[in-house]
């Protein structure tokens, strides 16, 4: 039946007949689930020219997208309800699936319903006299997934809900603004589950991750940012997602039916980045705290238009202003990338008790156009900045100017850093004196290890003040001011 509605579907589409088709199913499919799939088809009407493996078809629409040599990748297939590891080695015509390891007991649907049990404990902390009905709790979990989807690009997202049925009779309501980091750390222990099928699917094959051309990434809850991350630690390289992971299958299947039928033009054809864009802010950047660490937004590889978003925290509380910094590169120190531009935040919540959440959101349109949004969440104060030609091939004279343009924002003490600022650098008699009451007032309550790193900077300031090596001097000040801004954020 699901496949005489798409045979219908298609013919509307075609405006003539359809009579063959390339049908896929998991890897995992035994003999007689793949036969009932063929006499399906042959009840829907169609010649079924090819049962093909999901793993076999994502690796192909992959290759279509611009795979030409002889390759063995890992082939992550996280969707709805289950979750499959495949090897797949793909040379010429020939793509073979080596092994499968999967859970058909994870997916979105699991994470789904850990969001619905964590938002169900929060209604009954703050509403303890509401029960939701079956329809209140089904329109919960709609919304919950919504939540989910907007957190791929968002930081964070707000759910909110004026009409929850209850089994009391009327409506509750229900508000929830989570971050993407809280999400993540409640995602974290489901999706080490698919990392151990992958680690059993290597083993399987007696293959290890440098053995590994690439990481592809299919199905609809790889989106999920920190799918990828979770990936690239565990595989050293950054997965592949330029193909729209809910119809790489499907895309993989037209190129098998496009071979089938003689045709010599199988390409998808994908606009991706292929520049990595980001800002700065305080950091370790090899083992040296400053205000150079990238922090990467929209990734190289991703598909555009591209949205997304990331969460940043002002360095101290009632902090009035912060400067802004894009980069495009791939370095993790933002002073050996490009400079794109830069922009300044002011006015800020003066009155702020805590550090300022800051959201900074980032989009790049076809023209290569990147919009960068500033957001303070606390008050919503927001600015824009629109830089052209973002994705751009630079030449020699221009990478030599935007190196020229680092070196004086990171080589000015006074410059607030980008998205973390520092305060203000002086070198008043006064601010000395404040700089080394703010040392001995913190050291009694910091742990041996800080402790020691601030009483070791503080001996070198106040020797390089008596040899009056003022280069000395303004390093160990730097030093001290590192350590107390780490520890007082």
């Amino acid at each position: 039946m699901i496949l005489r509605e798409l045979k219908a579907r298609a013919e509307r589409a075609l405006g003539r007949s359809v009579d063959g088709a390339v049908i896929t199913v998991p890897a995992y499919f035994n003999d007689a689930q793949r036969q009932a799939t063929r006499d399906a088809g042959a009840l829907a009407g169609l010649k079924v020219e090819r049962i093909l493996n999901e793993p076999t078809a994502a690796a192909l629409a992959y290759e279509a997208a611009g795979v030409d040599n002889a390759k063995t990748v890992l082939v992550f297939d996280l969707g709805g309800g289950t979750f499959d590891a495949s090897i797949v080695r793909m040379e010429k015509d020939l793509v073979e699936v080596l092994g499968s390891h999967g859970d058909n007991h994870l997916g979105g649907d699991d994470i789904d319903a850990m969001l619905f049990d964590h938002a169900l404990e929060r209604i009954q902390r703050e509403l303890p006299d509401k029960t939701l009905s079956p329809v209140g709790a089904n329109r919960l979990r709609l919304s919950l997934e919504d939540l989910k989807v907007r957190l791929t690009d968002s930081a964070t997202a707000l759910l909110a809900e004026n009409d929850l049925a209850t089994i009391e009779g009327g409506n509750a309501a229900f508000e929830w603004d989570l971050d993407r980091r809280t999400f993540e750390e409640w995602t974290t222990p489901l999706l080490a589950g698919a990392l151990h099928s992958v680690r059993a699917v290597l083993r399987e094959t007696g293959l290890s991750a440098s053995d590994l051309d690439e990481v592809l990434l299919v199905g609809g809850a790889t989106r999920m940012p920190i799918v990828g991350d979770l990936l690239e630690g565990e595989m050293r390289r950054r997965p592949r997602s330029d193909l729209h992971p809910d119809l790489a299958v499907a895309y993989g299947a037209g190129v098998m039916a496009a071979r089938v039928t003689g045709s010599q033009r199988h390409r998808i054809l994908v606009d991706v980045t292929p520049y990595t864009f980001g800002t700065s802010c305080l950091g370790d950047v090899d083992g040296h705290w400053g205000p150079h660490l990238f922090v990467p937004i929209i990734q190289a590889g991703t598909p555009i238009p591209a949205r997304k978003g990331q969460m940043f925290y002002t360095m101290v509380p009632g902090q009035q202003a912060v400067e802004i910094r894009i980069f495009q590169g791939d370095s993790h120190d933002a002073r050996e990338n490009v400079f794109i531009g830069d922009f300044t935040v002011e006015d800020l919540d003066p009155h702020a008790e805590e550090n300022s959440e800051f959201l900074l959101n980032m989009s790049l349109d076809l023209d290569g156009i990147l919009h960068v949004t500033a957001i303070e969440r606390h008050t919503g104060l927001s600015k824009t900045v629109a830089m052209d030609n973002a994705t751009a091939n630079r030449d020699e004279e221009a990478i030599r100017m935007s190196r020229q343009r680092i070196a004086e924002l990171f080589d000015d003490e006074v410059t607030p850093s980008p998205a973390l600022p520092m305060p203000d650098s002086t070198t008043a008699p006064d601010a000395e004196d404040e700089l080394l009451g703010r040392v001995a007032a913190s050291l009694p309550r910091l742990d041996d290890v800080d402790a020691a790193d601030l009483q070791r900077a503080r001996e070198a300031y106040l020797k390089a003040v008596e040899a009056d090596d003022e280069t000395a001097v303004q390093r160990a000040r730097q030093e001290m001011e590192d350590i107390l801004f780490y520890i007082e954020s």
